[in-house]
């Protein structure tokens, strides 16, 4: 599952969301299901940033959120992100020269998911 969070920040703040961000990946990353991280700014427009985590399974994201420590640093961040989807499951991927695999989603067929 993969955890997309973008952010517009003023290039006099950037200093500050950078040392904010960096504390929120941390907390992420010591929770347990955490695969990587990655803080990421635009090439073309330095006022946009992306902070993107995978995880094993959208439970391990959610129970990771509980965590006192992404409580502190990570959800204060993450409430300042752009109001958008920020979570992907995975449908299909292909490791380099690979074959691609489908694997079906997770999402249930009714109407209350």
């Amino acid at each position: 599952m993969l955890v997309t969070n973008r952010f517009v920040v003023d290039t006099e703040a950037s200093a500050a969301f950078t040392e904010r961000a960096h504390a929120a990946l941390a907390a992420l990353a010591a929770r347990p299901g955490y695969l990587r991280g990655e803080l990421l700014r635009a090439l073309d427009d330095p006022t946009h940033w992306c902070l993107v985590t995978e995880w094993e399974s959208v439970g391990t994201y959610r129970r990771a959120l509980g965590g006192f420590d992404v409580k502190v640093h990570a959800t204060p961040l993450l409430a300042e992100s752009v109001d958008e989807p920020s979570a992907y499951e995975t449908l299909a991927s292909a490791a380099p020269a690979g074959e691609i695999v489908i694997v079906p989603s997770d999402r249930a067929a009714g109407p209350y998911r």
